[in-house]
């Protein structure tokens, strides 16, 4: 059978602005090496005047390295494949992985990239054509889910919906924290709306364009504060579009929670049911099935144990390919075929019959 690796990356590079308008040129974002900075490695993006974070890094938290010399998980990527600069030689990688289908989120949008409108807009385009480029050349194995500039108000993002569905977009890339608003927030229903009709998910991948919040974990001891910054709050969002029954109200939207692993479903179960309880009403035997949500884990989860609160039907696989940080894996799928750990069935769901059910036009 098959497999999808539902969440894979690219590291964006100075070729993907090249697709802006002529007049939003003035907006692409620029690299800058420090004067004393080492040119192969020292690089920083430098976004509305502003610095953004490191250039062509596969996102290494502070101190990953480290545990990296130790662990048994693979995370090292090609340069040229993880750019997008070689992508036969990504397929080709791919081939060796066993994944017949990636489907690609950004590396650089993770957080916020910017505070104008205008800048955003452009960078999404930008983006959005770079990545429908990739998609050509890919014989539609490389999917991609879609930047929308969110900041830029609901109207400025959807207009490149259409753009997107046609060349080879597969979900709407949200972070767990957009801006001030949760998953759960009134301030996205158009959009709800409008990729229902559409036919398309959303990707609610582990991200936070929150500055204040980001600013108050920076200095937390995990990475740059991703465990609470990132992966928390990707648990928060799920909580509450189940507490808030968004799904109930748009019974044909689909949501995939990715790269937070799954070990907290059963913590977050316990928890819904006692608050549905105490409202006097009952969870769904079988509640993320029923609100059309999954939830990607990685290989050192307990999984008979999640599968138990989530059942089969809602856990999808990731390699987290092109990063090199506390969730790759790059050999995840092929390490969860040889698996003895649950059922074959159970195993078929995860690696093709689910991402297959959440992207649905793969």
């Amino acid at each position: 059978m098959p497999t999808i690796d539902s969440d894979a990356h690219v590291v964006e590079t100075e070729h993907t602005w090249e697709y802006m308008d002529p007049s939003d040129r003035k907006y692409a974002p620029v690299i800058m090496v420090p004067r004393d900075g080492d040119q192969d490695k020292d690089r920083y993006w430098v976004i509305d005047g502003k610095l953004k974070g490191r250039a062509r890094a596969p996102l290494a938290a502070p101190g990953q390295g480290l545990l990296n010399r130790s662990a048994t998980r693979k995370m090292e990527t090609p340069q040229a494949n993880r750019e997008m600069e070689d992508i036969p030689g990504r397929l080709a990688h791919m081939d060796k992985l066993g994944i017949d289908i990636q489907v690609l989120y950004p590396s650089i949008f993770l957080g916020q990239v910017c505070e104008s409108p205008e800048v955003e807009v452009a960078m999404c385009k930008s983006y959005n054509r770079w990545m429908a480029d990739i998609w050509k050349q890919s014989d539609n194995r490389l999917r991609w889910a879609a930047m929308l500039p969110f900041q830029a108000g609901m109207d400025e993002a959807m207009k490149e919906l259409p753009t997107v569905m046609e060349t080879g977009a597969c979900a709407v890339f949200m972070r767990s924290l957009e801006g001030d608003h949760l998953p759960s927030d009134p301030y996205f229903f158009p959009l709800y709306e409008e990729i229902s009709r559409l036919d398309m998910p959303i990707g609610v991948h582990i991200g936070n364009s929150n500055p204040v919040i980001s600013e108050v974990f920076a200095g937390e001891v995990t990475g740059g504060g991703q465990f609470s910054r990132l992966r928390l709050m990707s648990i928060a969002g799920f909580h509450a579009l189940i507490m808030n029954e968004v799904p109930d109200q748009f019974p044909k939207l689909r949501f995939g929670f990715l790269e937070a692993t799954s070990q907290w479903i059963p913590f977050a179960m316990k928890d819904l049911i006692r608050r549905y309880d105490g409202r006097g009403k009952v969870l769904k035997d079988n509640v993320m099935r029923e609100s059309r949500i999954w939830v990607s884990c990685q290989m050192d989860d307990d999984l008979p144990y999640v599968l138990g609160y989530s059942g089969d039907d809602s856990i999808l696989a990731h390699t987290d390919y092109g990063h090199n940080d506390q969730s790759a894996d790059i050999d995840a799928l092929r390490n969860m075929r040889a698996s003895e750990e649950i059922s074959a069935v159970s195993v078929d769901k995860i690696l093709w019959d689910n991402p297959k059910a959440l992207y649905y036009n793969m």
